[in-house]
């Protein structure tokens, strides 16, 4: 070990409190004395006992054929896909996170990784580096078979056919899987959280099987014995501080449902106890006061939801008290959800971890409002319904076959369109009636942000018709390739490079050179726009800045300023999500229909070109996708604007955009498109300014005007006055964060929130709509 590591490993040591050094210590010296243990032949299980309590999974025996028709007649599609599954795992032959049909032969190698044929060793299990892929593979795909949710499809599948087959290949896996996979040997046994999983799975298995499971001879006591295992290994081996997350959260999630379920077992008690505390504990911890949770990944705040709800609804079965922060913050965590899918479609901020709670195989952008399904229900909530268009088979087994009619009984309520700011997570929502745009000014994620991408002030779009802007995804964790490092770089988001390195570096599958400060300086909403202004330091000494300005039924302008002093290389990208083909290189055809239409500046000697990218829509999946990348080699400071417009129909040709006036002070862009015009002045706060005939002391304005339908619209952000061509245009008594000005049909009004103490000049402004107060030049160059 070099005296570098030996430094670092002594410096983390010492910045331990005594609570993690004890529980670390602890832990560590368990394992090797688990390790002796097993060497001396002991056993781990705990003897059942005689238990009075009958507790009640989420489901009684009687109602499952009354949940399988519910499922049959809902949802008919996954309902007749449980079959086919279920035929497909008798032979071996396994859906694994992305990745399809592996085929792992007669015999189940329980320790392979199939997809890139490599074999864990049967080493203790803390001797095993897990994430070295030349030992081990990408453990993830190992881990993801041995999470036993294939025994829940067989379960299914038995109770709809009454067919032997399906129960019997289960209990050979379950028997086969226990000869090869002793405590404490092998990769199964080398994270809490797989075992955790696994013993959730054996729960739900046990409760399908109805009367199977209780007449197979001996099963019962070999089940207590063998989920007895699991339920010490998450208690001894709890990922208190290594990582407090959904890895801790899982564990306590399993812990609470062992020890509720299986009464039997002498530590069952405390089991209950500890699970359900620690749950009710990571709740307040986990999870921001604006509802999303604190891994800075939107699929991580899925998987979070779906452990509480779990939780939330056996508990209450039970009869265990919910307490009201509680449900608060679940339901806080399902309308931050909401927010985000208010298009149908979620944006992908973050890392893909390709599991779920419930199915493994629903892990796919599609599949990440679930949730919102059993929330209506839960909450009476009229808008998650709407988004979700439907049940979900999740809900039909978690509430039981009423869940059909309460459902029904929901009056659908349409979700706002309001824009969101998300503050503690840094996400910064933009609604438009038909799109969403979501920009990332948030952290890179809790602890080390091993879950986030390097992806300050990065954009994601979407719209009903799919997603438009896209992050890349994960593919995968660990490989013998770069493609880890590659999706969760800067240059996998729509943001910016310099000098064609990422915010910050890579340093492992989870680990970062350092975390930058992403700040959102300006976050201003009116009736028909939305405006965001901010900043990071991934660079510096150089600063990266982004405005965004939503005309919210129409486009969203992007100006992107990079201040610093020197040369450099600046590199901006735009992911285009599958489906979209360039016509030019302004304007993408979709496979659903319509087109976007992508108008940059073109200044400062910017090249432009179309490259083929790559998008994982889930974990091991990879497609290929467009990416629009702009590059320059700049001395600073530079600038970069671009305009995205999306169209049902395509006119005739995509719209010009042209700059006026200094870099990175007052500037000023020109968009014309038809009887269209728009223009967009920035400058420095508080200080007055004139940019080819507009003159102003706001920060921000704006003015679009579309002559053929006699329609314009003024904004004005941080200042008082405004002026085109030496005539007054708006003046306000004081400065407030906004004024906004329609025009329509030969008049002017003040729009809400925006219209106390201003002066808007009638004749001042029907000049404006009348001649165009750009010069002569600057009209040239934007008619070119």
């Amino acid at each position: 070990m070099s005296d570098n590591a030996v430094r670092r490993r002594l410096g983390r040591v010492f910045s331990m409190s005594s609570d993690e050094f004890v529980t670390r210590s602890r832990q560590e010296l368990g394992k090797r004395i688990d390790g002796v243990l097993a060497r001396a032949g002991q056993d781990f299980s705990e003897t059942p006992r005689a238990a009075s309590s009958k507790l009640k999974f989420f489901f009684d025996p009687e109602d499952v054929p009354g949940i399988l028709s519910l499922l049959k007649q809902r949802l008919p599609d996954e309902y007749n896909a449980i079959v086919p599954r279920a035929e497909r795992i008798c032979t071996h032959h396994f859906d694994l996170l992305g990745y399809r049909d592996l085929d792992y032969g007669r015999e189940i190698d329980w320790s392979l990784d199939r997809v890139h044929g490599k074999r864990a060793p049967g080493k203790l299990f803390y001797k095993l580096p897990y994430l070295d892929f030349q030992e081990c593979g990408d453990v993830k795909v190992t881990w993801e078979l041995n999470r036993h949710q294939h025994f829940v499809t067989l379960a299914k599948a038995f109770r709809i056919t009454n067919d032997r087959r399906f129960a019997d290949e289960l209990f050979l896996q379950w028997e086969y899987w226990h000869r090869e996979n002793p405590f404490p040997y092998g990769v199964n046994w080398a994270s809490s959280l797989e075992f955790a999983f696994r013993g959730i799975s054996w729960l739900w298995t046990y409760y399908l099987l109805g009367d199977a499971a209780q007449q197979r001879s001996g099963f019962r006591e070999h089940f207590l014995r063998s989920i007895s295992v699991h339920g010490r290994a998450i208690e001894r081996y709890l990922s208190t501080y290594f990582s407090p997350n959904t890895h801790l959260l899982g564990e306590t999630v399993a812990l609470f449902f062992i020890g509720l379920l299986c009464p039997e077992l002498p530590s069952s008690q405390r089991w209950r106890n500890l699970g359900w505390k620690t749950t009710l504990q990571e709740a307040q911890r986990q999870v921001r006061t604006d509802g999303l949770h604190f891994e800075q990944s939107l699929y991580y705040h899925v998987y979070a939801v779906d452990f509480f709800l779990h939780a939330r609804v056996l508990a209450a079965r039970n009869g265990i008290e919910i307490p009201a922060d509680y449900d608060a913050t679940i339901e806080r965590m399902l309308s931050a959800l909401a927010v985000l899918g208010r298009t149908g479609n979620v944006p992908r901020f973050g890392d893909d971890d390709g599991g779920r709670l419930f199915d493994g195989q629903r892990n796919r952008p599609e599949h990440m409002l679930d949730p919102l399904a059993t929330g209506a229900i839960l909450y009476s909530r009229g808008d998650f319904k709407e988004l979700v268009h439907g049940l979900r088979e999740e809900t039909l087994w978690l509430l039981g076959p009423h869940a059909g009619r309460t459902f029904d009984s929901i009056a659908e309520q349409r979700p706002k369109l309001d824009p969101i700011a998300f503050v503690d997570a840094g996400l910064y929502v933009m609604n438009g009636p038909n799109h969403q745009i979501v920009i990332d000014a948030g952290p890179l994620g809790a602890g080390s942000g091993g879950h986030g991408h390097a992806d300050a002030l990065s954009i994601c779009a979407n719209d009903k018709s799919g997603p438009v802007l896209i992050d890349g995804g994960t593919f995968e964790y660990v490989a013998d390739g770069p493609e880890r490092e590659q999706y969760r770089s800067t240059a996998a988001h729509n943001t910016l490079t310099i000098d064609g390195v990422s915010q910050p570096a890579s340093r492992g599958p989870f680990v970062w050179s350092h975390h930058p400060k992403t700040v959102a300086e300006k976050w201003i909403n009116g009736e028909q726009f939305d405006f965001f202004a901010g900043n990071s330091d991934a660079y510096s000494p150089v600063t990266h800045r982004r405005f965004v300005f939503s005309r919210k039924s129409d486009f969203w302008f992007v100006r992107d300023v990079v201040e610093g002093s020197g040369e450099h290389n600046v590199d901006a990208y735009w992911h285009l999500a599958p489906g979209f083909t360039a016509s030019d290189l302004a304007r993408f055809s979709r496979s659903e229909g319509g087109t976007l239409d992508i108008v940059s500046t073109g200044d400062n000697n910017w090249s432009q070109q179309l490259e083929n990218g790559k998008w994982s829509p889930a974990y091991g999946e990879a497609q290929p996708a467009p990416i629009l990348h702009f590059s320059a080699v700049a001395t600073l400071p530079t600038e970069f604007a671009t305009l995205f417009r999306s169209r049902k129909t395509a006119s005739s040709q995509p719209g010009t955009l042209k700059s006026i006036g200094q870099i990175s002070r007052e500037r000023g862009y020109v968009y014309a498109d038809g009887e269209e015009e728009h223009s967009f002045f920035f400058a420095n706060a508080s200080q007055a300014w004139n940019v080819d005939g507009w003159s102003s002391d706001a920060e921000f304005v704006y003015w679009g005007y579309d002559r053929k339908r006699d329609r314009g619209l003024l904004v004005l952000c941080g200042g008082t006055k405004v002026s085109a061509a030496g005539q007054a245009i708006v003046e306000c008594s004081k400065q407030g964060s906004f004024c906004e000005v329609l025009w329509e049909n030969g008049s002017a009004q003040a729009l809400a929130a925006g219209g106390d103490g201003i002066t808007i000049y009638d004749a001042a402004l029907r000049s404006l709509t009348a001649e165009p107060v750009l010069s002569t030049s600057t009209r040239q160059q934007v008619s070119e």
